[in-house]
């Protein structure tokens, strides 16, 4: 048997997935995330292993310790291994045949599949046994272990409260050793990733433990179909089928099991669900003595065990409920099951080592976040934590980085904008799509009108100001607003002026932003060059246009010339010359 300590925690992160969006700080009860370089680590030390974090994470960069290949090999090494399966596989399974999911695992290779609900039945019943005693006290159940880690760590005051026996997946690995020999191997299958902590502290017990989904990885590998599988005789649950035991995986099962065993007919008894209500019932309660017992079953998912974290997710709570009572066999007769004294253990408590910090050094840390005065403090929730004392805490803990407040990174971002939009030698304005101006630069207002100046001066920015009152060319920002495409002109020409402009979409649809400059100074000279080389151009052709027509007049009259008197210098031909010729 393994006893070697786990390389890995049951919850950890895989950092090349995570996306910097820290919502598992936000969603976290327990805020077990450091975040660092914008990167979000599991503390394991502060990790309850309630599996949030892994539900929440929008990239998958929160996972649950994967032991298939562990598994894999206990079942190569030729031991016989037998399952404990959790009672919510009708909640997961609920269109498969029970002994159809029990045959597959047989052809996986497991030696038998057993209902860790039977060890569910033995705690219930020690747990009556104990309220039965009327002993006016407080009492918290066992069952679920990230429950007790929480109690452990955070309500340390209230550990000796908690029932002293093993949880139900423990005390069933106890009943199957006594059974089937104490050599055999045990592999929980259930929705919870917290059971890898049972298993991590006590291996001689548990060996390993997979998760629903991984049940269903392996399924698909080994191409190995629960609905068209052929169960034989032999496919049943081992040694027996359980009774009420099976209630176990919703809100008040664990309740309603040991009031069928007449443990709580004297005492009060109440379900508390999610690690926020454990806290919101239980901080601040000091045990002391009690008008009757109380007994609070407590559970880290809100709806038992049936929305565990490792579990499908699928829409209608009360379908799930009604799946699992529907399958619960319940005896008829009154339940007296004799209490084991071979499951009992005793929590002991685990507070963590917080630091504490000075008014000084959280005004400090506050400071580093903008937050200066006690109305600064927004306590918005962005950050993941309840309030802004409570993230500046986080801070000086290294868990938490200032750029994880949002209203911090907003105030950042609009100075920086503030000081380019400002500092920027040329003209900027923001537009809405209603073509307002949503801000912009004091030279924006002094390139039109000393009017402008004067308004920007009484409301910088000129925020709400209608951009065609200001400008003759409000149709470009529309045009922009309108194609979402960058426009821009080199020389624009309005009236007397010359403007190069570039608008471009900040915001598709919503804002665009524009940079205007007049060049007049500039493009006004090589205007007039232009025009004057125009001038002289055309004046030019003129002239040559004038020479060419002269030149052929001048010609014509030379050739006549030149013609006339060729013809009379020329000497007179006789008709013996022709005859001769001819001849």
């Amino acid at each position: 048997m393994n006893q070697n300590p786990p390389l890995q925690p049951p919850i950890y992160t895989r950092e090349t997935e995570c996306q910097d969006c820290s919502k598992c700080v936000r969603y976290c009860p327990v805020k077990a995330i450091k975040v660092a370089d914008g990167q979000a680590r599991i503390v394991p030390e502060r990790c309850v292993a309630c599996g949030t974090c892994v539900r929440v994470c929008p990239a998958n960069a929160k996972r649950v310790r994967d032991d298939l290949d562990q598994t894999k090999r206990l079942l190569d090494s030729g031991a016989r291994v037998f399952v404990s399966l959790a009672p919510s596989f009708v909640s997961e399974f609920p269109d498969i045949p029970t002994t159809h999911i029990i045959a597959a695992l047989h052809k996986l290779g497991f030696s038998g599949a057993s209902e860790t609900a039977l060890g569910a039945q033995e705690v219930s019943a020690l747990v009556a046994a104990e309220l039965a005693k009327g002993e006016n006290r407080l009492y918290l159940s066992s069952a679920c272990p990230a429950a007790v880690t929480y109690i452990q760590k955070y309500l340390p005051d209230l550990s000796n409260s908690i029932t002293t026996v093993l949880s139900p997946l423990l005390s069933h690995c106890t009943m199957l050793r006594e059974h089937f020999g104490a050599d055999i191997r045990i592999v929980f299958i259930g929705p919870c990733g917290a059971k890898k902590n049972e298993g991590d502290r006590h291996p001689e017990l548990l060996d390993t433990v997979i998760t629903f989904a991984d049940l269903r990885q392996w399924l698909d590998d080994e191409k190995i179909d629960l609905a068209t599988l052929t169960p034989g005789a032999d496919d049943t649950f081992v040694p027996e089928a359980s009774q009420e035991g099976a209630l176990y995986p919703v809100e008040g099962g664990m309740i309603e099991t040991v009031r069928m065993q007449g443990g709580g007919d004297n005492a009060r008894c109440i379900t508390v669900a999610g690690i926020n209500g454990i806290r919101h019932v239980l901080s601040g309660f000091k045990p002391k003595s009690l008008p009757q017992p109380l007994f609070m079953e407590l559970l880290a998912c809100r709806g038992g065990c049936i929305n565990g974290p490792c579990a499908q997710l699928r829409e209608g709570n009360l379908d799930q409920w009604q799946e699992v009572i529907a399958r619960t066999e319940v005896p008829a007769a009154p339940i007296h099951r004799i209490p084991r004294n071979d499951i009992i253990e005793t929590i002991t408590e685990q507070p963590l080592q917080m630091a504490h910090y000075s008014e000084n050094e959280i005004r400090e840390a506050l400071r580093l976040i903008d937050k200066e005065k006690l109305e600064d403090e927004l306590n918005c929730g962005g950050c993941g934590y309840e309030t802004c004392r409570d993230f500046a805490e986080a801070i000086l803990s290294g868990h938490a980085e200032a750029s994880m407040c949002l209203s911090y990174l907003r105030r950042q971002a609009q100075r920086k904008a503030n000081a380019l939009l400002h500092c920027i030698p040329s003209a900027i304005v923001l537009v809405d799509k209603d073509l307002r101006v949503l801000d912009c630069n004091r030279q924006f207002a002094e390139l039109f009108s000393e009017d402008l100046v004067e308004a920007y001066d009484l409301r910088p920015g000129l925020k709400g100001a209608v951009l065609e009152h200001i400008l003759a060319f409000p149709q470009l920002f529309k045009h922009v607003l309108d194609s979402g495409a960058t426009l821009q002109h080199d020389a624009l020409h309005v009236e007397d002026r010359i403007f190069q402009v570039n608008i471009f979409p900040i915001e598709p649809g919503q804002v665009t932003g524009g940079v205007i400059c007049d060049i007049t100074a500039h493009e006004m000279p090589r205007e007039m060059i232009a025009k004057r080389a125009r001038e002289v151009i055309h004046k030019n052709l003129k002239t040559v246009q004038e020479i060419a027509c002269k030149l052929g007049e001048n010609m014509a009259d030379t050739e006549i010339l030149l013609r006339s008197l060729a013809e009379g210098f020329s000497p007179v031909k006789s008709v013996d010359d022709d005859y001769d010729k001819d001849r």
